[in-house]
């Protein structure tokens, strides 16, 4: 494993965070914004790519999550990106869900070759992103917390795994990103800044998910000022974001649909329309239509709030 030295990984990311779309800690707003692309899972049973494209139109979405597909089925993936395509729905992300740390030898490589596999995937689909979390040492639970999750061995492997997976699919289009997460890194702006400085590769982009990293009430109750910062900071790398919010409850931090917590979503819409590159905004985690409704449409009227019209 190649060690990268915690004085390099720690630089300051000042350099890295100039030329953004940003001038300070409130975006610099364009007079004309770019339109929303909201997106979100659907409910529609259906294998037909048309059938598909068109119920996302229905909901009022322009971007979608990758529906399921092979890597080997050419043919399907060529229906979905044109069927897509003529609806105007952009295929923003291809998930990757599982451990790239996990202990298990076998397992890691397994999952790193499916990591590689989505990836590949992205790239032949059109997708913007393939989006995977760095991983977790925890023992039992693969996205879980764990000391070791914030330490230069993480960050090590993190920088070493991400490079294999970009550099044996060399994509020309789709970004390999990682998920922010609250109990490991990246934990926010600065850190994701130092990943994409030790990474070093052009197909390396960021993913938002501002509800992930709301972890104090600091953050909580100034989570204005960390959507500003982190667009900011992050703004040409960006490629997708995830729409979720966030309440206290006890001593504890938990997730919930976009309305029902604390997160200024006014500033959020009008910090991913703002970008100079077109950037989703995709609802999950939620369980029902219903539940899917109900978020969909609170975003929309904070879009109509933001002055932002839906692509």
């Amino acid at each position: 494993m190649t060690t990268f030295s915690r004085r390099r990984f720690l630089q300051s990311s000042a350099a890295l965070a100039g030329g953004t779309l940003f001038t300070s800690g409130i975006p610099a707003f364009a007079p004309a914004q770019k339109s929303l692309r909201l997106g979100g899972p659907i409910f529609l049973k259906s294998d037909d790519p048309g059938e598909l494209a068109r119920e996302h139109r229905r909901l009022r979405y322009s971007a979608a999550y990758v529906p399921t597909v092979d890597l080997k089925d050419s043919a399907k993936i060529d229906a979905i990106r044109k069927a897509f395509a003529a609806q105007n729905v952009v295929i923003a992300e291809v998930g990757a869900w599982v451990n790239m740390l996990d202990a298990d030898p076998e397992k890691r490589k397994k999952n790193l070759d499916y990591v590689t596999e989505r990836l590949a995937l992205a790239e032949a689909v059109g997708a913007l992103t393939c989006v995977n979390i760095g991983g977790s040492y925890n023992p039992t639970r693969w996205d879980g917390p764990d000391p070791r999750n914030v330490t230069q061995e993480y960050i090590d492997a993190t920088v070493e795994n991400c490079r294999k997976v970009i550099d044996a699919v060399k994509p020309k289009r789709a970004k390999f990103a990682l998920e922010m997460m609250g109990w490991s890194l990246p934990d926010g702006p600065d850190s994701y800044l130092k990943f994409i400085k030790a990474i070093d590769r052009p197909a390396f982009g960021a993913h938002i998910d501002i509800a992930n990293i709301i972890n104090s009430p600091t953050r909580y109750y100034n989570n204005t000022a960390l959507i500003n910062d982190t667009f900011k900071k992050l703004g040409r790398w960006i490629v997708s974001s995830h729409a979720k919010d966030v309440v206290g409850r006890d001593v504890h931090f938990a997730e919930t649909m976009p309305g029902r917590g604390g997160m200024d979503y006014v500033a959020y819409i009008r910090n991913v329309t703002s970008l100079p590159q077109e950037v989703p905004l995709l609802l999950e985690h939620l369980r029902t239509p219903e539940e899917y409704d109900e978020a969909r449409q609170y975003v929309i009227s904070q879009a109509d709030k933001a002055g932002v019209m839906l692509a």
